[in-house]
């Protein structure tokens, strides 16, 4: 088989399978594609690789042992071979972290620009980092920022660690153990970034088996989905430099959200690249509703 060919197979070999896509990649083609990229280690854009190039045996028995395990395991791909991308950028990933896929990668690409204008950013929280991903590559972004990236998994920080050391910001990223904030008093940002918990009751029920390999502790919130982002708007101001931004992704809760707080102006962000359910506020509108988000936090 060609490099073509044995990715064309693998496609439909997934698609009879009825495996569900959705940690890195949204169709058969994509998946195979990558995890044959993987195993010949050349990046997933293909770039200057000959893709009717003729496969060694070894080669293809790695190929297709991936395949294999793809369809027997139920695992999503990025934990077979221990790598997820997001923003341009390559993680490594376990099953103590969430893979990376969230449509915040857009944001930080484009320096959350226009939101921010012209504030200066010197300082930048995520607020449950998992991998790291988004931590590391605002890090990268925003080369003069100080970012601290917290998260109540001890074992979510032990990969984030990975992350930090392979691409050497040990000297501006601070992991944090902490619950929402409670690690960080006395600490102000420009930007506050989350992509939290959010999965409600009904959606943890239906989760697809793919999921069921990820960490619950990142998917679970609450009957709503809100448990984690309620707290986080009620305490964020205090976190905020002025002129700062919140930005957080709530995905299938953001009607909930929007149910519970009509009046509140939230920006619903759109993306080139597909995704939704990520919302902005800044510091002036966060404290302005700060006691609608306080009751709804004291129930």
């Amino acid at each position: 088989m060609s490099l073509h060919q044995i990715v064309e197979w693998g496609a439909e070999q997934f698609e009879q399978a009825g495996i569900y896509f959705g940690h890195g990649t949204d169709n058969a083609l994509d998946e195979a594609a990558w995890l044959m990229a993987n195993a010949l280690g050349v990046r997933p854009d293909y770039e200057d690789v000959d893709v009717e190039r003729s496969l060694s045996e070894q080669e293809q028995a790695t190929i297709l042992g991936l395949y294999q395990r793809r369809m027997s395991e139920r695992k999503p791909a990025a934990y077979l071979i221990k790598e997820a991308w997001f923003a341009g950028l390559s993680f490594y990933v376990d099953e103590r972290v969430l893979v990376p896929r969230s449509p915040i990668a857009e944001l930080i690409v484009d320096g959350f620009l226009p939101w921010l204008g012209e504030h200066p950013v010197a300082g930048i929280l995520e607020i449950g980092t998992g991998s790291g991903c988004i931590a590391i590559a605002c890090a990268l972004a925003f080369p003069e920022a100080k970012v601290d990236a917290a998260d109540i998994s001890e074992d979510a920080l032990a990969v984030a660690g990975v992350n930090r050391s392979h691409y050497q910001l040990e000297d501006r990223l601070e992991l944090v153990q902490s619950d929402l904030f409670s690690a960080l008093q006395g600490r102000c940002y420009d930007i506050i970034v989350s992509n939290p918990p959010y999965v409600d009751a009904r959606d943890m029920a239906d989760l697809p088996e793919e999921f069921r390999h990820e960490p619950e502790l990142g998917l679970r919130a609450g009957g709503n989905g809100l448990d984690l982002v309620i707290p986080m708007l009620a305490e964020a101001s205090d976190y905020l430099n002025s002129g700062g931004i919140l930005v957080v992704e709530v995905g299938n809760s953001m009607a909930a959200l929007q149910e519970l707080f009509p009046y509140v102006p939230f920006t619903w962000l759109e993306f080139e690249h597909g995704g939704q359910g990520v919302f902005m506020l800044d510091a002036e509108s966060l404290l302005a509703h700060r006691h609608l988000f306080s009751i709804h936090y004291k129930g």
